[in-house]
């Protein structure tokens, strides 16, 4: 997961501001904290939403709060997302922090308001996450401008990887009901946003706990045939061994963008055993070989973990190989690092050194594929969904330079003739 940030909060401003540390769903979630803050009229306070899927989000969230007191002597500091779920009594425990705050209770709009965060209150305001069975819909206006908007449509995870820690921050899976997702996509739609990313915490187990036990591509499915304004549907990271036959099916609509971000972690059938994925080596591949089989176009990401327990060199070198064998373009790398709480924490570790090696080995890997698939794409002219200011995005995903341009409409694509590539991004010119 890529860790994103607002911009750093200052003494000046008087509404509450929301740092966000993490996964999209993270970002999502920010929006409506964000939105029920502002309808509390809550001022003066640093929501710090954080990460725990490694150590290191972690530590990067102590600092984060700890920058975030001293730009902010007189702010209230509240402090809430997985880190803090799990550990809510590590954050308590810092001088820095107000308000330690739920996972769940974080999308509650009640939390929000003044008299809930006074300081008489106890400090900590953290259930069980593993009691909460629904999860609610929750509208936001959009993110990243007019380009593109997320929206939650699952929640948890029921699946228990030897490495992960976030079910325990998340909880059990559980969805948002079909009607719901719909109603939400097609506001989106209507207030002007051009694409719409579908997001979960395990998105391809969507509806297994809903009547009638629906698939995430019946989800798919409804919302374009039900929203037909709709340019362009997104789905964010699946499960590689969960995409069911209708979702299969729903790929060969040019409206749903041609990439998938694969939840691989590793290339190694004794690894992937290990960590109790569900999927092998040769499952992975398939599914590459498939989805391209429907979509020529379709572009792979896929997160992959560097210097798992007991990970031999000939098993690293699986995971190398897996890039080319899938043919992924972008590469999101994990180097392994132990989750108190979780078996993999218990297994024979690797030295730190040998881990970060393998990361940056694994990153160069990632580097030259990505190089190769931007290659693709130079000299043919392209729609590009303009971002903000010269920055756009292809449909695969594949991030665009604009130059030369006079006028350009965020949220709008524009054609463009793509001339050369950095090793990143695209570099394009009017067509």
């Amino acid at each position: 997961m890529t860790a994103t940030k607002d911009p750093k909060p200052t003494a000046s401003a008087s509404r509450a501001r929301v740092i966000t540390l993490g996964c999209r769903l993270n970002s999502y979630e920010s929006e409506v904290m964000r939105g029920h803050a502002d309808a509390a009229g809550l001022e003066d306070a640093i929501i710090v939403n954080t990460c725990a899927v490694t150590s290191e989000a972690v530590r990067s969230a102590r600092q984060t709060i700890r920058r975030a007191r001293k730009d902010n002597p007189d702010a209230r500091i509240l402090v809430t997302g997985c880190a803090a779920q799990i550990n809510p009594d590590e954050f308590a425990a810092m001088p820095e922090v107000d308000r330690v705050i739920g996972n769940h209770e974080k999308m509650q709009a009640e939390t929000w308001v003044s008299p809930a965060l006074n300081e008489g209150r106890e400090k900590i305001l953290v259930n069980d996450i593993m009691s909460v069975k629904e999860t609610a819909a929750h509208l936001i206006d959009g993110m990243e401008g007019r380009a593109r908007a997320y929206v939650q449509v699952q929640n948890g995870c029921d699946h228990r990887c030897t490495f992960c820690i976030i079910p325990y921050g998340r909880g059990n899976s559980r969805s948002v009901p079909a009607g719901d997702v719909v109603q939400m996509v097609r506001r989106l739609v209507e207030t002007g946003h051009y694409e719409v990313v579908l997001t979960g915490v395990d998105l391809t187990s969507w509806g297994a706990d809903l009547p009638g036990q629906p698939q995430l591509g019946n989800l798919v499915q409804r919302i374009l045939k039900l929203v037909p304004e709709l340019q362009q549907l997104r789905i964010s990271s699946i499960d590689a061994i969960e995409m069911d036959d209708a979702l299969f099916d729903a790929i060969g609509d040019p409206r749903l963008a041609p990439f998938m971000h694969l939840s691989l972690q590793h290339g190694d059938n004794l690894m992937l055993k290990r960590m109790k994925r569900r999927h092998s080596r040769e499952d992975a591949i398939e599914l590459a070989d498939k989805l391209r089989g429907i979509r020529p176009d379709m572009a792979l990401g896929a997160d992959i973990i560097a210097g798992f327990p007991t990970e031999t060199e000939s098993a690293f070198e699986n995971s190398v190989r897996l890039v080319e064998d899938c043919n992924l373009a972008f590469l999101h790398v994990f180097p392994y690092s132990p989750r108190p709480g979780t078996p993999a924490a218990r297994m024979p570790q690797l030295q730190k050194a040998v881990i970060k090696d393998r990361a940056a080995r694994l990153r160069e890997v990632g580097n030259r594929a990505l190089s190769r698939h931007l290659d693709t794409h130079v000299g043919a002219v392209r729609d590009v969904l303009v971002e903000q200011e010269n920055d756009g995005r292809l449909a695969d995903f594949s991030r665009v330079a604009l130059t030369g341009f006079a006028t350009l409409e965020a949220g709008r694509p524009v054609p463009a003739r793509i001339v050369a590539q950095d090793g990143q991004k695209l570099i394009a010119e009017p067509a």
